[in-house]
């Protein structure tokens, strides 16, 4: 999990979400819905944009995982919360990890999407307050 290796012993119904929050103590990684249709608890899971809330812990052994706290390095942020905040794509901030990591597992699958693949690729992600406009010119201002 975010390039470090951890070895947990878990009951084998516990979910990935359960394990970062409660386990690992990362918090960016939110309890939302805990149906998998928020995607405030998105986490990438080899690279694939996943619901940590529908995924169990057992399922991730041997997997690469990436929160939102993996993304920075330090106290530097990673390009795209950058670009959150410089575009004041971020109101309440919930859903904020979970948009972050869908965009980019996005941006890593194509470095040019058009506005109907991004507004695609957040179909996971709700968002209450920003109404997605700003999300989307993120990602536009991202492109390669």
């Amino acid at each position: 999990m975010n390039d470090e290796v951890y070895e947990l012993e878990t009951p084998a119904n516990r979910t990935l979400l359960d394990v970062i929050r409660d386990d690992l103590g990362m918090p960016g990684t939110k309890q939302g819905c805990g149906n998998g249709e928020c995607g405030a608890c998105t986490v990438l899971l080899d690279g694939e944009p996943v619901n940590a809330c529908l995924v169990l812990a057992l399922q991730a052994n041997g997997k690469r995982v990436v929160t939102v706290e993996g993304l920075s390095e330090g106290k530097k942020l990673h390009p795209i919360q950058e670009a959150f905040i410089a575009h004041g794509a971020v109101q309440c901030g919930f859903c904020t990890p979970g948009m972050v990591l869908s965009v980019k597992a996005l941006l890593d699958k194509n470095p040019t999407p058009q506005e109907v693949e991004i507004r695609e690729a957040l179909t996971g992600n709700f968002c209450r307050c920003t109404g997605y406009q700003k999300i989307v010119e993120v990602v536009l201002s991202l492109r390669a």
